[in-house]
């Protein structure tokens, strides 16, 4: 049977301490420049890789973060956890991804199980923290970041100004003409929707008006069709809507245009979030709310590091941008 080259075996060929080899491969460990490449070159040659775990249970560090996400049908996703993976990488940190559903009790078994891998810190994406959780991680000593999320307890969170979103979008339908303003809502437990929506009122409240029509579409394309057929077949339908982001859009504009036989704008503007790919294609030219992805990732990176290294929680509240298309 094949034997696992181990750092000892390193060691006496390269002619070096085993601590030294095992500097070699400690990332930020000092180590002499000439020493360091005798070794990796032995190592090279003998196929020696070094055990993250076990190095992982004597320095207290696994240099692992754990990454929980809900769901990756909406196209921000992906690319913002690209981002993710490749930004901590970047800082010598290797990512565990799972997924998990958009229940508590969901979350909270996908995290105690990735909490068993003596990550060094959590991060949540679009999934809630229950107290629970959040007290075992501190009993553990690990770091969570909420990303794309926030909640009133005080945790560590990384999210777009979403009130503002949602004020610049009453605002841009409000200027171009819209007062039969409707909003088709996403999961509404969500602190996104909440915000968004908030912006969205608030802004109303002030220009003197009131949401025309409300649906919720859940974050998911058929339910936002649903919506959509709902809000529209009625004699006095809406002439401007705010929908909470783009994955949801798409079908709703999809709606108005085939099944109503509606014009995008003249008859009905739309109004997305996220400013995901699709949102540029002719096909649907989405005016939309920007999230800029990469702040939010440095900045989940930079509070995540530090919270590791043990500063304070400091939540962190990234700048939002109206993108206009021909949608309005």
């Amino acid at each position: 049977m094949p034997h696992r080259v181990t750092s000892q075996a390193v060691a006496e060929r390269a002619g070096v301490s085993r601590s030294a080899v095992s500097r070699v491969f400690t990332p930020g460990a000092s180590v002499a420049p000439k020493t360091a490449a005798k070794v990796r070159k032995i190592a090279a040659e003998m196929g020696y890789r070094p055990n993250i775990l076990a190095r992982g249970l004597l320095t207290g560090r696994s240099r692992m973060i754990g990454l929980v996400v809900a769901y990756l049908d909406n196209q921000f996703y992906p690319g913002a956890l690209e981002k993710l993976s490749s930004a901590l990488e970047a800082q010598g940190y290797h990512v565990l991804i799972f997924m998990a559903a958009q229940t508590a009790e969901n979350v909270e078994e996908v995290a105690e199980d990735i909490l068993d891998y003596q990550i060094d810190g959590l991060i949540l994406a679009s999934v809630a923290l229950s107290s629970n959780l959040a007290q075992r991680c501190r009993a553990r000593g690990v770091p969570v970041v909420l990303f794309n999320r926030h909640q009133s307890d005080g945790e560590l969170s990384v999210t777009s100004d979403n009130h503002a979103g949602g004020r610049l979008a009453a605002r841009h339908l409000i200027a171009r003409g819209a007062r039969k303003i409707a909003h088709i809502a996403g999961w509404e437990s969500a602190s996104t929707q909440a915000d968004r929506e908030a912006g969205l009122m608030s802004e109303l409240a002030a220009a003197g008006l009131h949401l025309h029509a409300r649906a919720v579409g859940d974050f998911r394309p058929e339910t936002a069709r649903t919506a959509a057929r709902q809000m529209f077949a009625t004699q006095d339908p809406p002439d401007g809507v705010f929908v909470s982001n783009d994955y949801m859009a798409f079908p709703v504009m999809d709606v108005l245009r085939f099944e109503m036989g509606l014009r995008i704008p003249d008859d009905v503007a739309v109004i997305g979030f996220d400013d995901v790919p699709v949102a540029s294609w002719p096909s649907y030219d989405l005016t939309t709310i920007r999230q800029d992805s990469t702040a939010m990732v440095d900045a989940t990176v930079q509070s995540l590091l530090a919270s590791i290294n043990g500063a304070p929680p400091k939540p962190s509240l990234i700048p939002v941008t109206l993108i206009q298309r021909s949608s309005a």
